[in-house]
C-alpha cells in the first residue's frame, strides 16, 4: 500500500477507533476545550456524529495534509475555510511539475515533434530501385513475396539478388531487363525476378538465402516444398545469351515429377518419330526444328511458343544425312512444318535464327495466344522515388553522409553474415578499431564505436554470431550516451536518381577520412597493434573490401590495384595519396558507365577551377602537384571541415553562407557545365572555403526537414527559432521519455480517480445511517 493511502487509512482507523473515553465524549456530555464548551457530539458547524461521511472527510483531509507535510488529522472536523485552503493547495500542487517531470510546453510540443520526426524518418533517403513492377518484364520480389513465389510454384524461378548501390548491379540492370523481356513468353515455365538486398526490409530474407555478394543469381526448381536457398548460377559469363542457355539447361535438369507442367519436352525426338508425325493428321500444326546437338535454337523456339495454341513444336537432331535428304532439308538449323490437313515440307525463312523461326510460326493462320496464358503479374507501381534535390556546399564533409554510410555498413552489409570467425572476425575487429580511433563523427557515434571495439577486443571466442554485434549497435541494453542513426539521409552523397551515388559515395568518403585521420593524428592508433605500420589503415580497408564489400566485381578490382602498388606506401601521407590516385583511376574506368551520375561526371579530381594549386604544367604537359593535393585532402577530409547537418552551410551571413551576390557552391549547376565528381564530391580550393558552420550537438534529428529547408536565411532563422521553442533545451530522447511518462501518469491518475470514486460510493451505500 502506498504511503499516502496508508496514512489515510490510518486516519480513518483513528476516526473509528478512538477508544472508550473518546467515544464517551462523542456520545454524551459536554466537552470543555480551550475554555469553551460545545454540545455533545457537535462540532463548530453543527451536528458531528460517527458515520461514513465523517470517515470519508477524514480520509480526504488526511490526503491533503500528508501531501502538505502535516501530521495525521484529529477527530474534529476541519472548518469550511480549511477545506477550501486544502483544495486550493491540492490544485496548486497538481499544476506544479514534480522534479524531473516533463514541462507542460514540452508535453504540448511532443505531438508536433513526433510528426516532424516521422516526416524525416527512414524514407528521407529515398528508395532506390533498378526494376519496377509493371514497367519491366522482371518480377520484382521482396521479403514478403519471395518465399511465397518460389515455394511450391508451378514454374521455375531465376532470381537475381542485387544491391541498388552496387555499380556492377546498376551496369547489369539493362542486360537483366533485356533478358526478362526476351524470355517473357517462357513465364509459364521459368520466370526472371529480382530482389534488392539494399532495402532494409529485405535484409533478413537475404541473410536467410545466404547472400553475401552482389549480384547473386539463384535458380529455384518448380514444386519445391521445403525451404531452399536455390542453386547458384553456373556459367562462363553473365551475357544475355549465356544466361538464357543456362536457363534452358536448368529446365532440362528437372525430373518428370517436378518439371513445370506448361513446359514441353526439350529432349530431341528420333527420326522415326518425325516420320510417324508426318503420317498422322491432327487439328494443329506440328513444327520440327532440325539442328545440331550443340544448338539451342530448337529449344528456344519451343519455349517461345508455350503461350500459343494450335501448334506443337518439337526438335530433332540432324546427324543422319540420309534422313535430311529424304525431308529435303538443305542445311541446319531448319524447320519442317506439318500442316493440319496433312501436307508437310520445309519452311523457308530469311535467316536460320530463333527470332525468324518463332515469328514465322506465330504468324500461321489459326495460331494465337491462349486466353489467360500468362500468369498474373504485379500491377504497375506508383512511382514514390521522386528525388527532392537539396542544394549543399560541395566543399564540405557532412556527418549525415558518414553516419548514413556507417549505418548501412553495420546494419545491412555486415549483417549479411550470420556469424564471423577466422579471417572475417579478424578483419571486423581491425576495421572497428580503426573506426573507433579515427572516425570524426559526433560523440554518441564515436562512443558507440569505442564500446564496440572494446567489446570485440575482450571476446575470447573464435566465432561470434553477428546478431550479438547488432544488439550492441542497436543499443539493446539502453546504454546512455551512445547512438547511431537508423535511417539514411544523403547530403553530399545525394544523387540525381535514388540508385546513384549514395552508399558507394559515402564509403569512399569514409575511407578517405580514415587515411587522413591517420596522417593528421599519428598517435591515434597507439596501443592497438596498428601504430607502427604506415599501411595499417589501407590494409584494413583492403581486407574489408575483399571480405565484406557486397559488390564482388568492385572488390576484385580494388584487390588488383592493391596488389600492384600498395607495398610502395611507406608513410601515412603516402597512404593518403595512394587512395586518392586509385580513386581517380576508378573514376576513369567508370566514366560513361550506367552507374555514373550525369550531375557528377567521373573526371579527375580536384579540377583546376577547384584547386588551382593542385595543377601545374611541366614543359607544356599538365601534371599534379602532389604536395598541394596532399594539403587539399587533409583540409577537406579533416575534422575542421566536418558539418553536422545539412542546413549548417545554408544559413545567413556569418554562418558559412556565401556573401551577397556570390553564387553559392553546391547549387545546381547548369546543364552545360556539370560539376565534377570524385566518386562523391566537388570541392573549392582551400582559400575559398567559408568558415566552418556548426550546429549544436543537441540539435533535434526529428527537425532535419524543418531545418533543411531550401528557404533563405530568414526562413532558416525562423525555423531554428521554432525548433528552439519546441525543443525547450531537451534532446529527442528526453522528449520521448516525457511523452511516455506523461501518458503513464495520466493513466495512473485516471485509474486512481475511478478506484476511490467507486470505493467512496460503496462506503456510502454500506454504512449510511439516516440522522434521527
Amino acid at each position: 500500500m502506498g504511503g499516502v493511502e496508508g496514512m489515510a487509512m490510518a486516519g480513518r482507523g483513528r476516526a473509528w477507533s478512538l477508544g472508550s473515553e473518546a467515544e464517551g465524549r462523542l456520545e454524551g456530555g459536554a466537552e470543555t476545550r480551550g475554555g469553551g464548551t460545545r454540545p455533545p457530539g457537535m462540532g463548530r458547524a453543527g451536528r458531528w456524529r460517527r458515520g461514513p461521511a465523517r470517515a470519508a472527510l477524514v480520509t480526504a483531509v488526511a490526503r491533503v495534509k500528508v501531501r502538505r507535510g502535516a501530521a495525521l488529522p484529529t477527530w474534529r472536523r476541519p472548518g469550511r475555510r480549511r477545506r477550501q485552503r486544502a483544495a486550493r493547495e491540492l490544485r496548486r500542487r497538481r499544476r506544479r511539475p514534480e522534479p524531473g517531470a516533463c514541462p507542460r510546453a514540452a508535453r504540448e510540443a511532443a505531438p508536433l515533434l513526433v510528426l516532424l520526426a516521422a516526416a524525416a524518418g527512414p524514407g528521407a533517403g529515398g528508395a532506390a530501385r533498378l526494376y519496377r513492377a509493371g514497367e519491366d518484364a522482371v518480377w520484382v520480389l521482396d521479403s514478403g513475396s519471395v518465399r511465397g513465389a518460389t515455394a511450391n510454384s508451378s514454374a521455375a524461378w531465376l532470381v537475381q539478388f542485387y544491391s541498388s548501390w552496387c555499380g556492377h548491379c546498376i551496369g547489369y540492370a539493362p542486360t537483366w531487363r533485356a533478358l526478362a523481356a526476351d524470355v517473357r513468353d517462357w513465364a509459364a515455365a521459368i520466370r526472371v525476378a529480382a530482389l534488392d538486398c539494399a532495402e532494409e526490409k529485405n535484409q533478413e530474407v537475404c541473410r536467410a538465402y545466404d547472400i553475401h555478394f552482389y549480384p547473386t543469381f539463384r535458380y529455384f526448381k518448380a514444386f519445391t516444398k521445403d525451404f531452399t536457398t536455390g542453386e547458384n548460377f553456373k556459367g562462363p559469363d553473365r551475357e544475355l545469351q549465356t544466361v538464357r542457355r543456362t536457363m534452358i539447361n536448368f529446365l532440362q535438369n528437372h525430373t518428370d515429377g517436378n518439371r513445370p507442367p506448361a513446359c514441353p519436352s526439350l529432349d530431341p525426338i528420333r527420326p522415326s518419330d518425325v516420320l510417324s508425325l508426318i503420317d498422322k493428321r491432327g487439328d494443329r500444326y506440328v513444327a520440327v526444328l532440325l539442328e545440331d546437338d550443340s544448338s539451342y535454337v530448337g529449344r528456344e523456339v519451343i519455349l517461345d511458343l508455350i503461350p500459343y495454341e494450335s501448334i506443337e513444336v518439337r526438335r530433332a537432331l540432324g546427324s543422319d544425312t540420309a534422313f535430311l535428304q529424304k525431308l529435303g532439308v538443305p542445311s541446319l538449323p531448319s524447320c519442317y512444318l506439318i500442316y493440319p490437313n496433312g501436307s508437310h515440307g520445309p519452311v523457308t525463312v530469311g535467316k536460320p535464327l530463333r527470332s525468324f523461326f518463332s515469328s514465322y510460326l506465330r504468324s500461321l493462320p489459326g495460331v494465337r495466344k491462349k486466353p489467360g496464358s500468362l500468369p498474373g503479374r504485379p500491377s504497375r507501381e506508383e512511382s514514390s522515388e521522386a528525388v527532392v534535390w537539396r542544394d549543399f556546399d560541395r566543399s564540405k564533409l557532412y556527418t549525415a553522409d558518414l553516419e548514413s554510410g556507417l549505418h548501412h555498413l553495420l546494419r545491412v552489409e555486415l549483417a549479411a553474415h550470420r556469424s564471423l570467425a577466422g579471417a572475417e572476425l579478424k578483419t571486423l575487429k581491425d576495421f572497428i578499431t580503426v573506426l573507433a580511433k579515427l572516425f570524426p563523427g559526433r560523440p554518441p557515434v564515436r562512443k558507440l564505436l569505442e564500446m564496440l571495439q572494446e567489446w570485440l577486443a575482450s571476446l575470447p571466442l573464435d566465432r561470434i554470431p553477428y546478431d550479438a554485434v547488432l544488439d550492441l549497435v542497436n543499443n539493446k541494453m539502453r546504454i546512455s550516451g551512445i547512438f547511431l542513426t537508423n535511417h539514411i539521409k544523403w547530403v553530399g552523397c545525394q544523387g540525381s536518381r535514388p540508385e546513384l551515388r549514395g552508399y558507394s559515395c559515402s564509403l569512399w568518403k569514409l575511407f578517405h577520412t580514415l587515411t587522413v585521420g591517420a596522417g593528421t593524428h599519428p598517435k591515434a592508433l597507439d596501443g592497438t597493434g596498428l601504430e607502427d605500420d604506415p599501411q595499417a589503415v589501407l590494409q584494413t580497408i583492403r581486407r574489408y573490401v575483399h571480405v565484406f564489400f557486397g559488390c564482388k566485381e568492385c572488390g576484385e578490382h580494388f584487390e588488383e590495384m592493391a596488389k600492384e602498388s600498395i607495398d610502395s606506401v611507406k608513410t601515412p601521407d603516402q597512404a593518403i595519396l595512394w587512395l586518392w590516385k586509385k580513386h581517380n583511376l576508378v573514376n576513369s574506368r567508370l566514366a560513361g558507365h550506367p552507374s555514373e551520375d550525369p550531375k557528377f561526371p567521373k573526371v579527375p579530381w580536384p579540377s583546376p577551377d577547384l584547386c588551382p594549386a593542385c595543377h601545374e604544367e611541366i614543359k607544356g604537359l599538365g601534371t599534379w602537384n602532389e604536395g598541394q593535393v596532399l594539403l587539399f585532402l587533409k583540409q577537406h577530409y579533416g575534422r575542421d571541415n566536418l558539418v553536422d547537418t545539412h542546413s549548417a552551410d545554408l544559413g545567413g551571413p556569418g554562418e558559412g553562407a556565401p556573401a551577397p551576390g556570390e553564387k553559392q557552391e553546391g547549387s545546381q549547376a547548369p546543364p552545360e557545365q556539370p560539376p565534377a565528381d570524385h566518386g562523391a564530391e566537388s570541392l573549392r580550393p582551400p582559400s575559398l572555403l567559408p568558415p566552418r558552420a556548426r550546429l549544436s550537438e543537441r540539435s533535434q534529428p526529428g527537425l532535419d526537414l524543418l531545418l533543411g529547408s531550401r528557404a533563405g536565411g530568414e526562413g532558416r532563422r525562423g525555423a531554428e527559432a521554432a525548433a528552439a521553442f519546441l525543443g525547450m533545451g531537451f534532446s529527442s530522447l528526453d522528449m520521448s521519455l516525457c511523452v511516455v511518462l506523461y501518458v503513464a501518469s495520466s493513466l495512473f491518475l485516471m485509474v486512481m480517480y475511478f478506484f476511490f470514486r467507486v470505493r467512496s460510493k460503496r462506503w456510502k451505500v454500506k454504512h449510511h445511517h439516516p440522522s434521527v
